[in-house]
């Protein structure tokens, strides 16, 4: 479980042969390019290659073809023989300018029968009317409104002109709102009519003229459509006729393109001049044999290969290798940030820390088998990174069901099955509602521990980044886990006194006193010893007075991150307790756990426990993430690298 060792690559070699250095580089996924321009000196006439990519269009004509056909273009693995010439592409061009017409048709066929459809809508509203549209729309001393008038302006309309001769609104439908209809209005009249009707809220609807009454016009809409459709089915049928006789080579040359596009997309990491070039990158060092015997092939070209440390003044990217068991978990990890070259890989922490609190939060062994099962379904249906990390988290949660002698919320299932007694147990190792106190005292114990190692963690990645002042006298080196240690060694002294059943000292008193108040000392000239280790500039304060008081609200501020980091965790022992309360609720719905026995009971039970792991589950994931970025992460790791992007030639 590390960070994999890096190797950084320079290649010279004609620039007539760069694309055949790409491949050699990258056909194995284990080629890191960087831009060469970076590790040239400009006064050397290098410049970065920048050319038009030939194969952009005819691969982007292609994309267009497989969406006039309507189908997804596919890689075929297969495929062999000359790269995309051509002669591929005049085949693209006429076979994309033979279904041009085609794809236009359809086009304006589905915008006919939108129309239709369009239409139908809204002469559908004034099937009532009865009459020849044809005839109304001719008349010349009459205008006609179409549309739709509120119920309370009906109303109004009703009461308010029903004496006017010349304000006729004729409904045709309804609906919740109001009226769908029309009113007619002498052309004379036509703006006095017309303002009427605007203050009465008349949303009007423009229909175009049709011959015939509404009934017919929606006849002949329908009938339309049903033509319309038919001769896109042949246009369809006609276009798939041609998929199914052209895919395999249609793919071919889709396959063999997206190779040519992406070798030469990497040509822009290149620099040229006056025929020669340059190609960079990084390899994992244990790829440094099999790039130096493919090269050997070519004696053109230049091959050097260097220590990270040669080339200091660029980042190496990262490129994590842990066991299987444990890769899952890097996804965790890079979401907070990708390690630094030379920072420390804790992927295997996380592992270990991650399921270890989500267990304890989760624990229940019915519960924990279905989070294993939809874990797996999580990953094999839909490839979730997190369905991976389900699966290690839900057998957590059954070991520590065991130990809570949880069964779906069966408290004394485990017992009445005899588990125990086959185990030689006197029964359920922690029975939760009975042990409160001392499921809080643990999940502080498992706070105080996990913080003592992330401080740990830190010591060791300062000492590997050389930083041996921070290691030493920082607030999370060696002198921060006295002072922890001390102070927690007294806390735990002045709790012990009123338990018989634990020994009342860790360390003795004067021993805790003293690694306190000296630790304490140090921390507070903190910035003077370790800058004057690690060579880092001390910057000088304006006067004693700041000097001690920057330092003793710094000193404050590290007791009080000790405090509260430790007290987050009484939240991992707080979700045991709140899960176990929330089955009692379950089966106090159920009628108790005899109750729940039942046909009945089992159903409610079901219900309760679907409720449960969805919430419960996602908040016990939840804040294990945050005790592990917040409490942990933020003690040692700082997540600043980039990661390693091997270069894809497809």
């Amino acid at each position: 479980m590390a960070i994999e060792k890096m190797k950084f690559v320079m290649v010279n070699g004609p620039s007539s042969q760069l694309g055949k250095m790409i491949t050699t580089l990258c056909a194995d996924g284990a080629f890191h390019p960087e831009s060469a321009s970076q590790f040239i000196s400009p006064t050397m006439g290098y410049a970065p290659v920048n050319e038009e990519n030939p194969y952009a269009p005819t691969l982007a004509a292609l994309r267009d073809l497989s969406t006039q056909l309507g189908v997804d273009l596919e890689e075929n693995k297969k495929a062999k023989g000359a790269p995309a010439d051509d002669r591929a592409r005049a085949y693209i061009e006429t076979l994309s300018a033979s279904l041009r017409d085609l794809s236009e048709q359809r086009r304006s066929i589905a915008e006919q029968i939108e129309q239709c459809r369009a239409g139908i809508d809204e002469y559908r509203h004034f099937l009532g009317l009865g009459v020849n549209l044809e005839e109304i729309f001719a008349c010349r001393f009459i205008s006609i409104r179409f549309g739709h008038l509120p119920k309370d302006s009906y109303l109004k309309l009703t009461r308010g002109y029903g004496d006017n001769p010349y304000v006729l609104f004729c409904p045709c439908s309804t609906d919740a709102d109001g009226y769908w209809g029309a009113y007619f209005a002498p052309k004379d009249r036509e703006d006095d009519i017309d303002r009427i009707f605007a203050a009465l809220h008349f949303n009007r609807l423009h229909i175009p003229s049709a011959a015939g009454t509404t009934e017919e016009i929606i006849d002949s809409l329908t009938e339309s459509i049903d033509i319309n459709v038919r001769q896109l089915q042949e246009i369809d049928e006609t276009m798939r006729a041609v998929w199914e006789t052209e895919s395999e080579k249609i793919c071919t040359i889709y396959t063999r393109l997206l190779q040519q596009n992406s070798i030469f997309e990497l040509r822009k990491y290149a620099v040229h001049h006056e025929g020669n070039c340059f190609f960079v990158g990084w390899i994992p060092a244990s790829y440094e044999a099999t790039v130096r015997k493919k090269l050997e092939k070519y004696p053109d070209f230049v091959l050097e290969i260097d220590d990270p440390e040669e080339n200091a003044h660029v980042k190496p990217p990262t490129r994590l290798r842990n066991f299987r068991l444990v890769r899952p978990f890097s996804y965790f990890v890079e979401m907070y940030g990708v390690p630094s070259y030379r920072d420390l890989d804790i992927t295997a922490f996380v592992a270990l820390t991650y399921t270890l609190l989500f267990g304890i939060m989760f624990g229940d062994v019915g519960q924990g088998l279905v989070l294993i099962l939809v874990g797996i379904l999580m990953w094999k249906l839909k490839k979730m990174p997190l369905g991976k990390i389900l699966v290690p988290c839900g057998f957590s949660s059954v070991v520590f069901g065991f130990v809570f002698g949880s069964v779906f919320g069966y408290e004394e299932l485990l017992e009445e099955k005899g588990v125990y007694r086959a185990l030689h147990m006197d029964g359920k190792p922690i029975p939760v509602m009975d042990s409160i106190n001392s499921v809080l005292l643990f999940a502080i114990a498992i706070g105080v521990t996990l913080v003592i190692v992330a401080m740990g963690l830190n010591v060791v990645s300062c000492v590997k980044k050389k930083k041996f002042g921070s290691a030493l006298f920082s607030e999370n080196g060696v002198t921060g886990i006295c002072v922890y240690v001390g102070a927690a060694s007294l806390a735990y002294s002045f709790m012990a006194k009123t338990s018989v059943h634990l020994p009342h000292t860790l360390l003795p008193a004067p021993v805790s006193t003293a690694m306190l108040v000296v630790g304490v000392l140090i921390l507070f000239n903190k910035e003077l010893i370790a800058g004057s280790i690690d060579e880092r500039r001390f910057k000088k304060p304006d006067s004693v007075a700041d000097y001690i008081l920057q330092n003793l609200f710094e000193c404050i501020e590290y007791i009080l991150s000790y405090f509260s980091n430790t007290v987050s965790f009484l939240r991992v022992g707080a979700f045991v307790i709140v899960h176990a309360s929330m089955m009692m609720v379950v089966f106090t719905l159920a009628g108790g756990e005899e109750a729940a026995k039942t046909p009945k009971g089992i159903i409610i039970v079901a219900i309760g426990n679907i409720v449960v792991i969805a919430l419960e589950g996602l908040l016990s994931g939840i804040q294990g993430l945050r005790l592990e970025f917040y409490e942990m992460f933020s003690r040692f790791y700082e997540g600043e690298g980039r990661a390693f992007e091997a270069a894809e030639v497809k």
